[in-house]
């Protein structure tokens, strides 16, 4: 039987996750030089962690967390407004045959980092760490 091209259980292409790593770039520098007028954006500074591209390059999915976490539903939809402003710039940037449309998203890799960090620190978990190092030695 042969496989799809567009297998999910290989996860992206080589040539998928480097367009993701450029518009990444070029959307960090559009919002860093501050040419959108979008009042849910004036002095906040965001983070663009992740840009997932789909594997025909279409549409693409922008992680961003604004610093310190504040105001992030405001945020997403301030850069969801500004969607189309922010691709007309990224054309100027990225050279593409297409350029994918564009849905920003929040990121929340952060908070559950932070769950598992607290998981990893709690009682029950110490004392099984500890039962490990007594067999151990």
């Amino acid at each position: 039987m042969s496989k799809s091209r567009f297998s999910s259980d290989e996860g992206p292409s080589q040539r998928i996750l480097r367009v993701g790593e450029n518009i990444r770039h070029a959307i960090s520098q559009i919002i860093a030089r501050g040419e959108i007028r979008e009042p849910a954006l004036d002095g906040v500074s965001v983070t663009i962690t992740e840009v997932r591209c789909s594997p025909d390059l279409r549409n693409a999915t922008i992680f961003v967390m604004p610093l310190g976490g504040e105001n992030e539903k405001e945020v997403v939809e301030g850069l969801n407004h500004s969607a189309k402003f922010i691709r007309g710039q990224l054309s100027k940037m990225v050279s593409m045959k297409y350029l994918p449309f564009i849905k920003f998203t929040s990121d929340h890799s952060f908070g559950e980092a932070g769950h598992i960090e607290e998981l990893l620190k709690s009682p029950r978990v110490a004392q099984d760490l500890a039962k490990d190092d007594d067999q151990e030695a």
